[in-house]
């Protein structure tokens, strides 16, 4: 970013200060000042998708760094560095077993830890990047606003809950979307429906968490 700040400032100084030329030539003037004014108009990053591998089938996501930039590049270094490779999606929330009033429908992945391998990310709500919590979209798990890092859901159905100013999380801050399920939301039912164990470690959990977690093979850019 510092560089490319850099690049505009420099381009700013030489529309002050043209190259000398002899004579008008209106046609190299126009030239000059394209070129120069060219790093002011660079497109705005598009959509990336990546591959989840998983036991039961091929997640194909559609990530919108144009609109989540942190979330985004978070997901991508996970990706990149082959961090949930050996992961799993091991938790299951629907109407049946939600232990919140504020009921919401997904399933959850990552590695299943409170401590991520990468620092966690400052938080991008909902209200800044305009991604709702509707059908196949994916998003952050957290506990605290800045805390998310490996942990993530896929939502099915559309989940208001979940967004700035929901009534899931007592802070109103909601959950940061960054992509959505373009292809597999099959593999996704698949997962949603899977066996539960009834007990937990906490309560919260009771009835959610998945018998045989469906492991995350490989995570890739696609």
């Amino acid at each position: 970013m510092l560089a490319h700040r850099q690049a505009v400032l420099e381009g700013s100084f030489a529309v002050r200060k043209p190259p000398r030329c002899s004579g008008s030539n209106p046609g190299r003037r126009a030239l000059v000042l394209g070129l120069l004014t060219a790093p002011l108009i660079a497109a705005a990053p598009g959509p990336v998708r990546v591959r989840m591998e998983t036991g039961q089938g091929l997640i194909l996501i559609e990530l919108y760094p144009d609109k989540a930039p942190i979330s985004v590049a978070n997901f991508l270094a996970y990706a990149d560095r082959r961090l949930l490779d050996g992961g799993s999606f091991y938790r299951t929330v629907s109407l049946k077993n939600d232990n919140n009033p504020a009921t919401i429908s997904v399933i959850q992945g990552g590695l299943n830890r409170d401590d991520g391998p990468l620092p966690a990310i400052a938080h991008e709500t909902t209200q800044a990047t305009g991604i709702l919590h509707t059908d196949g979209v994916i998003s952050m798990a957290r506990d605290a606003p800045g805390t998310a890092s490996s942990e993530f859901f896929i939502c099915l159905g559309d989940n208001p809950a979940l967004d700035f100013g929901g009534a899931r999380n007592p802070d109103g801050q909601g959950f940061a979307a960054f992509g959505r399920v373009v292809q597999g939301m099959d593999v996704v039912r698949k997962i949603h429906d899977a066996p539960t164990v009834s007990d937990a470690r906490d309560p919260y959990l009771k009835g959610q968490m998945i018998e045989k977690p469906v492991r995350i093979q490989k995570l890739s850019r696609n």
